[in-house]
Formats: structure tokens, C-alpha cells, sequence
């Protein structure tokens, strides 16, 4: 079979398209490098990103860090224990501030002490409770932060808050003897010790 002139040109061109649709496609290995974790593929490198991205977010998510900020944090009521037992429904810790630095909690040093969310969610809002006073609870998919007691409120009822944030001041609304913060922890509903959450490491 003789072609012509014209389609022997065809078909060159065609052949030139091909190799290079088969050049584009055609990905090199990613290099090792000083990597030694193994085998370092696209999927697996994919996965690294996708979970590096999201984990500023998860951790802002997870409470952590003492509600008060303050270096002179003590505890007036532990958990599960008094008031607060049973903890699956009480569990909470009583912050208050030692002002004086004697190693005790003072009026003088806690009325209304600055609260700060422990982690990011949306505040909710209830004044008046009893016996919890003025209180505010802070929700995400997973956890939810309670903060009772309060004089004051930094925020409003359904506020998006970010860890870190202002929202309220301590006061001895409700059922207090004093001025101080109780503090709450659940995760998907079950009350956790405060303390498993670094509830008294105020330098974050």
C-alpha cells in the first residue's frame, strides 16, 4: 500500500502527539531525599499535607490551658468531690487566684479575674442558673467547656469563639460562697477531669 504525500504528513503528526501526551502524563518519582520513614509516595505524601493542614485547627478544637490565664491559679475544689461528685454529672474543678502570694485563694485577687475560652467553639449563654449563677458553655462538634459563677459576660448568646478569647469575668453568682471559675471539660458528652486538659498551665 503507497500513501500519499498528505497523509504520510498525517500520520507523522500524529505519532509526534502521541509521544507527547505520553511525555505529559509520565511523572517522575518524588525523591527520597534525607527522608527514613520509608517509602514516600504521592498517596502517602498527599495524606501528610492534607493532616498538616488541618492540624492548627484540631488542636484549637481540644481545650487546653488554664481558663484564667494567671500564674497564681489555685484550686479551692478538686474533682468529683463536694459539689462536684457525682463527676459524671458535677465534674468540674473551682479556680481561683492567690493574690497575695500566700499560697491561698483571695477575694481580693479573684473578683473578677478576666476568662478566656480554652478552645474554639460557639458560646452559649445562660444567665441566672442555679447553680451555676451566670454561666457559659463553649460547644464544637466534640467538646463543650463550661464556665459558672461568672460576674459578667465578654461575649452574647450563639457567638463564634476562638481559643484565647475574652468572655468573662469571675464573679459568686448562684450557688457560690465566693468569688471563683468553676470549670468544666465533656467531650461527646461525658464530663472529664479539667486536669487531663492542662486546666492550671496558664502560659498558652
Amino acid at each position: 500500500m503507497i500513501l500519499s504525500r498528505e497523509r504520510f504528513f498525517l500520520l507523522i503528526l500524529a505519532l509526534i502527539g502521541i509521544g507527547v501526551l505520553v511525555q505529559q502524563t509520565h511523572q517522575p518519582p518524588i525523591p527520597i531525599s534525607n527522608w527514613r520513614g520509608g517509602t514516600l509516595t504521592t498517596q502517602n505524601v498527599a495524606r501528610q499535607s492534607f493532616r498538616a493542614s488541618f492540624a492548627p485547627q484540631l488542636a484549637t478544637e481540644r481545650p487546653s490551658g488554664n481558663p484564667l490565664r494567671n500564674p497564681r491559679t489555685v484550686i479551692t475544689q478538686g474533682y468529683g468531690v463536694g459539689s462536684h461528685a457525682p463527676a459524671s454529672v458535677w465534674g468540674g474543678v473551682d479556680l481561683a487566684i492567690d493574690g497575695d502570694g500566700d499560697g491561698k485563694a483571695d477575694p481580693q485577687g479573684t473578683w473578677y479575674a478576666p476568662v478566656y475560652a480554652t478552645h474554639d467553639g460557639v458560646a452559649r449563654v445562660r444567665s441566672h442558673t442555679w447553680p451555676g449563677g451566670n454561666y457559659l458553655a463553649i460547644e464544637n462538634s466534640r467538646y463543650k467547656t463550661a464556665y459558672a459563677h461568672l460576674d459578667s459576660y465578654a461575649v452574647v448568646d450563639g457567638q463564634p469563639v476562638a481559643r484565647g478569647q475574652l468572655i468573662g469575668y469571675v464573679g459568686s453568682t448562684g450557688m457560690s460562697s465566693g468569688p471563683h471559675l468553676h470549670y468544666e471539660v465533656w467531650e461527646y458528652g461525658v464530663n472529664r477531669n479539667p486536669l487531663d486538659f492542662d486546666a492550671l498551665r496558664h502560659d498558652w
